[in-house]
């Protein structure tokens, strides 16, 4: 008998039937429509018990499931007891199922006390969550799927989406086989293989997404090309939004030279924006991974706030992660600076009503240690236990050798993890299936 679930690797989340021994794309999943990858198509390929982690471990010793937790229990309470609940901290990850993640964040944040949990989701999305604030007041992302099959011009900057997100790629070109009047603009210094589906590639210097879209915002100005009753109607701060894009200038063959593009180029994309309702901007990591990821996004935004293409059928902007639950994390709050369903730590109200709901009244009060603040505390001394979930630190952060050698160090390191060794497991004093 075949069972529907969720493909495990990137931000797209294909549904998947399977029996275990053969595996198919499932035809009724909203974001895939049985389509599949190589990488879903190879997930079977994981479930066999070669390297896989199996029983729980203690220093080594394989151990029962009651002597493994019982020993995580006793080793964070004593720390907690001596050092205060600060002195502990949970690394998690968007590979975490929603419930787990919520799970960690209740009992950290509700009940150790400390909001010391951040996830791995911090270096490709934080800079995200802080665009939509800044723009929505929440952390909210107004597009969806369906939205590239229903825009006349995509715009994909930061994304390599042909090796990065196979399936949204191929939505986008199906849509366009179909629709041969849409339009597809790539942004990226490089030529990459989405390229390919291209009607403009604007090869832009590296870090200049921000002029490229403050250009667009002036653009559109000097052009009648902002929706006027948009903007008074649902926004705020225009103005002075508009005000600082123009600091910039309007020469426009002065900022395809900064840019680095022809100023046909640059001023046919600026025409293609102006003249589509219905325009989607997919970004991703090489804009939220960038020094001012932040201001990035939010140039992005701004330019569909301002032409009021925002939440409407094919009309959005559209950040896609790199993690198949890194929206879940955000959902629950599962970053050092956040409450669930994204409420705020520092906010009276918000802290009140999730001390209510959790029946808790020792819920963290501060914002805790972000992902790289967080192993320097562990490599200082200040954290003394960390719990890694479903992630592979050693390698993965910035500065690994560091990393490796704080978690040697520190007193307790917890892993679950499903395979049995791994750079991360290595430094681990308890290993959880």
């Amino acid at each position: 008998m075949s069972i529907c679930t969720t493909c495990p690797y990137c931000g797209v989340g294909c549904g998947i039937k399977t029996d275990g021994i053969t595996l198919q794309g499932d035809t009724q999943h909203p974001a895939n429509a049985g389509r599949l990858c190589v990488k879903g198509s190879s997930v079977l390929e994981t479930l066999g018990d070669q390297d896989r982690l199996l029983q729980p471990q203690v220093n080594g010793e394989g151990v029962s499931w009651d002597r493994a937790l019982d020993e995580v229990a006793d080793r964070f309470r004593r720390i907690v007891e001596e050092h205060g609940p600060d002195a502990v901290a949970f690394y998690v990850s968007g590979q975490l199922l929603t419930e787990d993640y919520y799970v960690a964040n209740k009992l950290m944040k509700g009940f150790i006390g400390s909001a010391n949990i951040d996830t791995n989701s911090r270096l490709c999305m934080s800079s995200a969550v802080v665009a939509h604030k800044r723009a929505f007041g929440e952390d909210v992302v107004p597009g969806c799927y369906e939205d590239l099959e229903l825009a006349d011009l995509v715009i994909l900057t930061g994304s390599n989406t042909a090796w990065a997100h196979p399936i949204v790629y191929q939505r986008i070109a199906a849509a366009k086989q179909v629709r041969p009047h849409m339009k597809v603009v790539v942004i990226d210094p490089r030529r990459t293989a989405t390229c390919d589906l291209a009607d403009l590639h604007l090869a832009i210097r590296p870090g200049q997404d921000v002029p490229l879209f403050n250009g667009l915002l002036t653009w559109l100005d000097d052009h009648n090309g902002l929706d006027r009753d948009y903007i008074h109607a649902h926004t705020e701060g225009f103005a002075a939004t508009l005000a600082t894009a123009r600091e910039q200038g309007n020469d426009w063959a002065t900022l395809a030279e900064q840019l680095g593009v022809s100023q046909e180029d640059l001023t046919t994309f600026y025409d293609w924006f102006a003249a589509c309702d219905r325009t989607v901007t997919v970004f991703s990591q090489g804009v939220n991974q960038a020094r001012n990821g932040s201001d990035q996004g939010n140039a992005i935004i701004n330019a569909h706030l301002a032409t009021g293409r925002v939440g409407k059928p094919g009309a959005s902007p559209f950040s896609i992660t790199g993690q198949p639950n890194a929206m879940g994390g955000r959902e629950v709050g599962g970053l050092a600076n956040q409450l669930a369903v994204h409420l705020d730590i520092d906010n009276p109200e918000h802290h009140a009503a999730v001390a209510d709901f959790w029946q808790t009244d020792t819920l963290a009060t501060e914002n805790g240690l972000t992902a790289v603040d967080l192993f320097n505390a562990v490599e200082s001394g200040q954290v003394k236990a960390v719990w890694i979930m479903a992630t592979n630190p050693v390698d993965s952060l910035p500065e690994a050798d560091r990393v490796r050698h704080a978690l040697m160090a520190c007193d307790t390191v917890v892993v679950s993890d499903c395979v049995a060794s791994g750079d991360t497991l290595a430094c681990a004093d308890i290993r959880l299936p």
